[in-house]
């Protein structure tokens, strides 16, 4: 066989992508367990058995449009030294009436 001789180094740059295309693919991959914010209350009410429960499911979507009161309690735990009183105030008021609906449906809701 006469043919040129190819280098490991040429056949792994023929192998990769390189430039722009590279980075935007980093972002593209989608976990198995990823569940999008604006369809998470319908899952939720979908898997808990509760989709008679319509005002209470639309509630809970005006509350999934304020993402934030999900990640607070867990940036709370990770840093406790950098709750203010008004941080501690607003996870209160954030996690407390998930915790009453949990308890009104029978479901462990916990934001912590």
């Amino acid at each position: 066989m006469a043919g040129a001789t190819v280098t490991v180094e040429e056949v792994r740059k023929a192998q990769r992508a390189s430039g722009p295309a590279t980075v935007l693919a980093i972002g593209t991959a989608t976990p198995a367990n990823c569940v999008y914010q604006a369809d998470y209350p319908d899952y939720y009410f979908r898997v808990t058995k509760s989709d008679h429960l319509t005002d209470l499911k639309e509630k809970f979507k005006r509350m999934c449009e304020y993402h934030r009161h999900h990640h607070l309690s867990w940036i709370a735990s990770i840093h406790p030294h950098r709750i203010t009183p008004a941080l501690a105030a607003t996870i209160l008021a954030a996690t407390t009436p998930m915790q009453h609906a949990g308890d009104l449906w029978g479901v462990c809701v916990r934001a912590s």
